[in-house]
């Protein structure tokens, strides 16, 4: 089941990713529910068009290909972003690891920019996501 209200999200993001704050109503959100729990969610900000920032957070298990395509979808093809944008604390190597694995590419590095050190910056293009190729479900686009 999925949920898309990002201020029962927020906060489930927020306590998963060290040094975040959930601000309510500056977000919008997509979460995976399973057994009654939030397993995995997504949590965008500061759409300008072209590009959103994405917060994603997921515990062990917690996502699926159709949760996946959905996260993508969203800010792709309902949004009309050219990009998406995560930002990651180096010393996150899970975190880094994760952005990789969903097909995020490494654009830049922030030196000291974080209270652990370095902050980096990840993106992805729709023409780099493998996720809104085959959409599992009727694209709302």
């Amino acid at each position: 089941m999925m949920i898309f209200d990002a201020d029962v999200i927020g906060p489930w993001v927020a306590s998963r990713i060290e040094g975040m704050t959930y601000y309510p109503g500056t977000s919008t959100g997509i979460a995976r529910v399973k057994d009654g729990k939030i397993v995995a969610g997504v949590l965008y900000q500061d759409h300008n068009g072209p590009n959103v920032f994405a917060h994603i957070a997921v515990d062990p298990g917690g996502m699926n290909r159709r949760f996946l395509s959905i996260i993508f979808d969203y800010p792709f093809n309902q949004l009309k972003a050219k990009r998406i944008t995560g930002v990651v604390a180096s010393s996150n190597a899970a975190a880094k690891k994760l952005d990789e694995h969903l097909g995020f590419e490494l654009e830049a590095i922030l030196h000291d920019a974080h209270p652990d050190g370095d902050l980096c910056i990840y993106k992805m293009t729709a023409d780099q996501c493998r996720w809104i190729k085959e959409l599992p479900y009727e694209s709302h686009a």
